[in-house]
């Protein structure tokens, strides 16, 4: 049975699910509206779309899953649910993290000034690479949920193990030599995309330092777009890190047992899941102009009937 502060929890964590959909839904609504009419889709379009989209049905899941260890929790313990569960959560979390680390990848190339070889040819090509990085994503994820749709906890149909999103923690009577190999294939497939994000941070970063050190150098009163560029996306890239760096924790916590069912820390882990993908949807709203300006006018829509019907 719940606590009153695991149930608080939960509470938090579906607002925080649903303000993370009312985001990546706008998200979404924006980089398609840009998208319709056009005969190319821009490479950061694609990359938003899909990352929007995996983070709407990652959100409507978790939801689903709170709802379900909490009203239902006979259902929530039956094995087909928690094979469908598992291998749904992983592979749409494996897919939006990829997708999060192939736009810091974009934001790097974008706007990094390195004349490098490599880097020239991945800007001269990014364009048509992007359709085939997001492709490779969902296969990679695909691969990542595979072990849970073959019941890698369940090898002899003697044990209902935990859901990811929940961890519930029924019966441990299953080999430990399954869950070990288990984690360590969660923490593969999730290690690369943060790796690939840790490295676009690292290369973004160490231009704008020689970006600034060239307008110190060559000092005038005007306003530099390529510095503002490299600002806005150091913004965006270093949040993904830090939340990545938070998810990242709080998902292994989840997948080595360590919490009872329903306990303060799984409950309190389940908050800060749920805020990290909102906290950065956030991030990238307030970053670009054109979610700004969505977002501002479903505000003002809001706010006009409040305003009549107090008046």
């Amino acid at each position: 049975m719940a606590t009153s502060f695991a149930l608080l929890c939960l509470s938090i964590a579906i607002i925080e699910s649903m303000a993370g959909i009312l985001g990546d839904g706008i998200i979404l609504a924006v980089s398609a509206s840009s998208c319709i009419g056009s005969k190319t889709w821009s490479p950061y379009d694609m990359i938003m779309i899909s990352l929007s989209s995996s983070r709407i049905i990652l959100h409507s899941g978790t939801i689903l899953d709170f709802f379900m260890s909490i009203f239902s929790e006979h259902l929530y313990r039956e094995e087909n649910v928690f094979i469908v569960s598992n291998t749904a959560f992983m592979f749409l979390n494996c897919s939006s993290l990829w997708f999060g680390a192939w736009l810091s990848v974009f934001y790097c190339i974008k706007v990094a000034s390195f004349t490098r070889p490599f880097f020239i040819w991945m800007k001269q090509r990014i364009a048509r690479l992007v359709p085939w990085m997001l492709l490779t994503s969902c296969l990679h994820s695909f691969a990542a949920a595979i072990p849970f749709a073959l019941d890698l906890y369940n090898e002899h149909n003697n044990f209902t193990a935990p859901l990811p999103m929940t961890n519930s923690s029924a019966m441990r009577t299953t080999r430990k030599d399954n869950l070990t190999l288990l984690i360590y294939l969660c923490n593969a497939a999730i290690s690369l995309p943060l790796i690939l994000s840790v490295v676009s941070s690292v290369l973004l970063i160490r231009s704008l330092l020689v970006h600034t050190r060239q307008m110190q150098n060559n000092a005038s009163g005007f306003r530099d777009p390529s510095l503002e560029a490299h600002t806005s996306a150091i913004k965006s890239i270093c949040s993904l890190f830090i939340f990545y760096i938070t998810y990242f924790t709080c998902l292994l916590l989840l997948l080595s047992n360590t919490f009872s069912f329903l306990s303060d820390g799984e409950t309190i882990c389940m908050v800060i899941m749920a805020a990290c993908p909102t906290g950065h949807t956030l991030v990238l709203i307030w970053s670009n102009p054109k979610f700004r300006k969505l977002t501002a006018r479903i505000w003002h829509h809001t706010k006009c009937p409040l305003r009549t019907t107090s008046t």
